[in-house]
């Protein structure tokens, strides 16, 4: 049996991405298959399927954000573990003496394992931001950037510099980790793939060609690593991204309609007023959750977005396999090329302060625009027209490979079926 199983997560890394680049399986050493995603196709839930081997009606991950219905307030990116329900695929090796790395996962902090490392920033008070990542143990982080010889930066994570750096030291800390600690299993994300398509779009090939070849040269140094030091190797894809071509904003017809309430406050803008709105949206790519005050309103609303271009799909929770206490009385799935956009305002002047800033935590949906500077490179950018690449849909296939004598153990169709296969082969481990 295998001593030790490396997987990595590849953001955005779809199957038909790859004939973009039809050297990439020979670079890399790999060859990949289709893989049906999770809906909706978005990191969290993705990461949170795999993490358990559960679908997201159990494990109650609908999106990169969640409402609290009791503070009615929305929380996208939080990281704590105990957002994902459910018991982890290495479990059973665990209790088998085995140990266990998390790098990189969004809601990990808190996790069961024994080697941590994610990105947890220090806001100081009076503005500004300390870099830095939570670890486990404490001192991993310090051991990782002196062993690398930098920093691990959050600009090249998110935010318009972000990028191909960021892969790169995730790529390096693993294998200074497999070299000296030597967990039994390691879940890592590399997030680049992401940053590119976004940006300039799947099709793209003049910009998504150079970064498929990076991504192959160190996937190709993580297996020859893996094959040095006796492990197995599973790369996995958690979504394609599809081109995007128009934004939907379906907190604007909320408030159109007398649903959605926002405060005015002096020095200008206007921010949501969730505690006394009849309905929001919570926006995430092709996703939207619509949250409700009073459940009677769900069949006009129902009827409202029916009728709007770009919705493919109005309809309750459970249509999707989405769990109830967690969803949107109603959730939204928009037609492929378009994305749902957090604003509710339409003029420029009523736009909130965080608005033309990153600020992932304030924002009541996912918002691409981050990734775009407004120059002069004080601000960012809240044209919903930049941001050429979307996902969330799961009507094309994501990609995975794995090395020989784990792949022959490890065939899937979905995402959740990879997931089960892995935690059965993690089982018969005994470290």
């Amino acid at each position: 049996m295998f001593k030790g199983i490396l997987t990595v997560q590849c953001a955005g890394l779809g199957h038909e991405l790859l004939a973009l680049c039809p050297e990439f399986e020979s670079l890399c050493g790999l060859r990949f298959a289709p893989l049906q995603p999770s809906f909706p196709a978005v990191t969290c839930t993705a990461q949170a399927t795999f993490r358990t081997a559960s679908p997201p009606g159990e494990h109650g991950v609908v999106c990169n954000g969640r409402y609290d219905r009791k503070t009615r307030r929305v929380d996208f990116w939080h990281q704590s573990a105990g957002l994902v329900a459910g018991e982890r695929i290495w479990q059973g090796l665990r209790q088998n003496s085995g140990t266990v790395a998390i790098l990189f996962y969004q809601q990990s902090l808190g996790e069961s394992c024994d080697l941590l490392l994610s990105p947890a920033p220090i806001h100081r008070h009076h503005g500004g931001m300390i870099q830095a990542c939570q670890s486990r143990p404490a001192g991993l982080e310090d051991e990782l950037n002196a062993a690398i010889g930098k920093r691990f930066h959050l600009r090249h994570y998110w935010g318009p510099e972000a990028g191909r750096k960021s892969s790169q030291w995730i790529c390096q800390a693993l294998k200074l980790l497999m070299s000296k600690h030597r967990p039994t299993f390691i879940a890592a994300y590399l997030p680049h793939m992401d940053y590119c398509q976004q940006k300039f779009g799947s099709d793209c090939r003049q910009r998504i060609y150079p970064e498929l070849l990076l991504l192959a040269s160190w996937l190709k140094q993580l297996r020859e690593h893996c094959t040095e030091l006796g492990y197995e190797l599973l790369v996995w894809g958690d979504y394609a991204i599809t081109p995007a071509h128009q934004a939907l904003f379906p907190n604007r017809i909320l408030r159109q309609h007398g649903y959605f309430e926002a405060r005015s406050v002096s020095g200008g803008g206007s921010y949501p007023n969730l505690y006394d709105s009849a309905a929001f949206a919570m926006v995430d790519h092709q996703v939207a959750h619509i949250y409700l005050q009073d459940p009677a309103e769900l069949e006009t609303l129902q009827k409202i977005f029916q009728t709007q271009p770009g919705v493919a799909k109005a309809m309750p929770p459970k249509h999707f396999g989405l769990p109830d206490f967690e969803s949107g009385d109603l959730v939204l799935e928009a037609e492929p090329g378009y994305w749902f956009a957090y604003h509710w305002w339409e003029k420029d002047s009523e736009a909130p302060d965080y608005a033309r800033h990153i600020d992932i935590h304030n924002k009541i949906g996912f918002d691409p625009c981050e990734l775009f500077w407004k120059i002069p490179f004080l601000s960012i950018n809240t044209d919903c027209s930049l941001p050429k690449g979307t996902h969330g849909r799961c009507d094309q296939p994501a990609a995975y490979a794995a090395s020989p004598a784990l792949g022959e153990q490890v065939q899937a169709q979905s995402l959740l079926e990879l997931s089960a296969k892995t935690r059965d082969v993690l089982n018969r481990i005994t470290p």
